[in-house]
């Protein structure tokens, strides 16, 4: 209940296009029920994670793109709010694939000018979670760009932010795919094989970077969700993939049914292996099953 009212209160004061909208609440007994504008296409996790047809990277940076700038709107209000709660469950989707940021429970006004951050009870979801909150409860603004930094992963893998039926070392995707992200090679090793072709080797390139920037554990050293934020539109607007039947680069398309399949001869990502259910001879790479929505 205290959670609901919340989120009303919070919701009840701001509007942007990348936030979901309230629109109404009501008491039965004891609960509150909130009442959102309906999001047709469900959420990224289900998209992501979902059996069949891989979801086209296009989709992905859109989505992405869109919950950072939702972010970034939180961020550059006079007093700062902190989401809390950023991951792909809460990233939810419109009629075109535009995201919603949802479930503001867990949101909290950031820290007052003259301190860093603000210290509260830990909550949110493992995986997802800034290590410095999970360590000491001391919440940042850029705690949520390290959540941001981990959906950036999970776009680029095809795999879940913490799975315990992975194999020991690679619960955490974080911090078995880190080192990976470090080369060009591991950036080629542990992208989503059911995407391949869909994105430039220079995308890749250049979201290992970013997402590294996300990730890096002292919260000090994280671009601001604006930076971030502007970086993603780049990356969306230099994805220029080979085309099997010109020799002209073509942009690759929105479109579901008509995605360039440009074979790379890269090795399959983490992701593919497993779907394959293949292991890989290194140990920290050994293939898993791969991971499905329920």
């Amino acid at each position: 209940m205290q959670l609901a009212s919340s989120e009303i209160n919070f919701l009840g004061t701001l509007s942007h296009p990348n936030l979901v909208k309230l629109l109404g609440y009501c008491r039965e007994d004891k609960e509150l029920l909130l009442v959102y504008e309906f999001m047709p296409k469900g959420s990224l996790e289900n998209h992501l994670f979902r059996r069949g047809e891989p979801f086209p990277w296009d989709l992905r940076i859109q989505i992405v793109i869109g919950a950072a700038r939702g972010l970034a709107f939180l961020h550059g209000l006079p007093r700062e709010v902190i989401y809390r709660d950023f991951k792909a469950s809460n990233i939810l989707l419109d009629s075109n694939y535009d995201a919603r940021l949802s479930d503001f429970g867990l949101a909290k006004l950031g820290p007052s000018q003259e301190k860093s951050h603000v210290t509260t009870r830990i909550m949110g979801t493992y995986g997802y979670a800034a290590p410095e909150y999970m360590a000491t409860g001391h919440l940042y603004v850029k705690s949520d760009v390290y959540a941001l930094g981990v959906v950036l992963l999970e776009i680029m893998t095809g795999l879940r932010a913490h799975n315990t039926k992975r194999p020991n070392g690679q619960e955490s995707l974080v911090d078995w795919l880190r080192p990976d992200l470090l080369s060009k090679h591991g950036v080629k090793h542990i992208m989503d094989e059911g995407i391949k072709g869909q994105y430039s080797s220079k995308v890749a390139a250049e979201m290992a970077r970013i997402t590294l920037s996300c990730i890096e554990l002292d919260p000090k050293n994280r671009p601001p969700m604006k930076e971030v934020v502007d970086v993603l539109e780049n990356i969306q607007r230099i994805n220029v993939v080979p085309d099997r039947s010109s020799t002209k680069p073509a942009v690759a398309s929105s479109s579901r049914s008509s995605p360039h399949h440009y074979q790379y001869g890269y090795r399959a990502g983490a992701a593919g292996a497993e779907r394959r259910k293949s292991p890989r001879p290194s140990p920290g790479r050994v293939g898993v099953q791969k991971e499905m929505a329920a």
